[in-house]
């Protein structure tokens, strides 16, 4: 049996682009995965699907496991030859137990490796717009923990000396304990009015912040319901937050986002969100299914010098038909002299990413636009394929065939109700700022999911923005009052449909 090793990873502070190159690279290779509370699922879909992935994360007054059976658990996957992955918020050697773990795995006669994480004492405070030290204020800084219970005999905390003797403090996991941390700072000379920052879920687009001073602090938190956890910052620094502060001024800060794309397709989408400052939450609706019988493809390809055109109106479509054509010993040197038409930049791209070049693109992404490119560029007799989604529009191919073209329409995948789709408390009861649809299908198959009513519970709470025309006239149908359309029908355009909303509903003449 191979010798397991165990990787002790700091996964940051929350936000994933924080996750370090080495921690995602090992991660990659995990056969098991032992994640703590604080760790997002978007560094643990960096694991291969077929890890095991274990829980073992503490919360107050709730622990999955106790310290001594995670030590445990981390040296029986080892000895069972694994490559173990133990994944902490922060890092590993701060407040996170990743000293003991190490000493225990030694102990047992096991390899380790450490990779240290960006910590949430210094990351937190920098997505507030608060710099730990900054030479006008402090040339010092500590990091404490909070987690220290009052009425303790022996305090390892030396209050006299940081109170007084240092300029930044930084207490983490210290809310339950702000009162006494704020009156034991007061009573070994820290000043009352002494500015004081709490940031709750640091970095991630659900970021808040609440400031006051030591002597009224915990009666702001008490007054705002503000809950752990959350970064604790004492210090003149925080003063700098007003004129430093950054990610708040995300034009789609705070914004909650319903993605409905199949999960494959959404990352881009995720992405573009999560960079203006919402907060994406992916609900696909539904899932691509390749045809299970693509003989009428390989018949196409076996035959493809028939072919005046290939019009491809998706890049899905794309993939399995150029995947196809390697399965079959073909590539892209078999389609010259093919005049190809491709709807949307996505597509356009992926196929010029390939090596093929593109003929047509319409200005208009959807069957009339294509029509209406093709136009002057067809003759009467010419032969179409047209690889695409089963159930889509027939406008097209209808069409081509009335203005005298020939036309294989083949069904190379279908777009399908997703399957065991867990549901959000924030969508049922209409919590969310934007619901977005980007075809009919997620429409379909979204209302399919949610259930009868659904259009109604959502109308007046949700704002509703589509693709394009053909999306907004389903949701319509549905019942979903459409309140934004895209100009442009693609995932950029949808957003910035969103952006100009977001404007409007301010009142504000510019948020970019």
């Amino acid at each position: 049996m191979n010798k397991g090793i165990i990787y002790l990873i700091g996964a940051g502070p929350g936000d994933p682009g924080l996750f370090t190159i080495k921690g995602k690279m090992l991660l990659e290779k995990a056969e098991v995965v032992i994640y703590d509370r604080l760790v997002g699922d978007e560094i643990l879909s960096y694991a291969p699907r077929e890890a095991e992935f274990l829980y073992v994360g503490k919360e107050s007054g709730r622990h999955a496991l106790s310290q001594d059976e995670i030590n445990a658990l981390l040296v029986e996957k080892a000895r069972e030859g694994k490559r173990v992955v133990r994944l902490k918020g922060g890092d590993p050697f701060l407040y996170g137990r990743g000293g003991e773990e190490a000493l225990y795995i030694r102990e047992q006669g096991f390899d380790y490796e450490v990779v240290p994480g960006i910590t949430s004492a210094i990351a937190v405070p920098a997505y507030a717009g608060i710099p730990v030290t900054h030479r006008d204020a402090t040339s010092s800084f500590a990091v404490i923990t909070g987690h220290e219970k009052p009425g303790k005999k022996d305090s390892s905390i030396k209050w006299e000396q940081i109170a007084a003797g240092i300029g930044t403090l930084v207490f983490l996991m210290g809310v339950e304990n702000l009162d006494y941390i704020c009156r034991r700072l007061m009573e070994n000379g820290r000043k009352a009015d002494t500015p004081v920052a709490l940031i709750r879920w640091g970095t991630l687009p659900e970021q808040e912040v609440l400031t006051g001073t030591l002597d009224n602090i915990v009666e702001r938190v008490q007054e705002a319901g503000f809950k752990p956890p959350a970064v604790i910052v004492v210090g003149e620094v925080v003063e700098l937050r007003d004129k430093l502060r950054w990610i708040e001024n995300r034009p789609l800060w705070g914004k909650k986002i319903v993605v409905t794309r199949s999960r494959e397709q959404a990352s881009v989408m995720v992405e573009k969100i999560r960079e203006l400052g919402g907060i994406p939450l992916e609900f696909p609706a539904i899932e691509i299914k390749p045809a299970e019988d693509l003989q009428p493809l390989k018949k196409a390809l076996n035959n493809i010098d028939g072919y005046h055109w290939i019009i491809f109106t998706s890049v899905n479509a794309v993939e399995i038909f150029l995947a196809e054509m390697k399965n079959n010993g073909m590539d892209i040197r078999d389609l010259k002299g093919l005049k190809i038409c491709a709807i949307g930049p996505v597509t356009s791209q992926r196929l010029e990413d390939r090596g093929l070049r593109i003929q047509v693109m319409p200005d208009e992404y959807r069957a009339e636009g294509v029509l209406e490119a093709m136009q002057g560029m067809i003759t009467r007799g010419e032969k179409v394929l047209m690889p695409r989604a089963q159930g889509a529009r027939l406008v097209l191919p209808q069409t081509l065939e009335e203005w005298g073209l020939r036309v294989d329409e083949i069904h190379l995948y279908r777009a399908a109700a997703a399957k065991n789709t867990a549901i959000p408390e924030e969508i049922i009861n209409g919590q969310v700022d934007y619901l977005t649809f980007t075809s009919s299908s997620t429409v379909s198959n979204f209302d399919e999911i949610m259930g009868p009513g659904i259009s109604a519970r959502l109308s007046g709470k949700v704002r509703i923005a589509c693709i394009g025309p053909i999306t907004a006239d389903k949701a319509r149908e549905l019942g979903f009052s459409v309140d934004i359309m895209a100009e442009e029908y693609t995932i950029d355009g949808l957003i910035q449909a969103i952006l100009r909303d977001v404007r409007d509903q301010q009142g504000g003449e510019n948020i970019l």
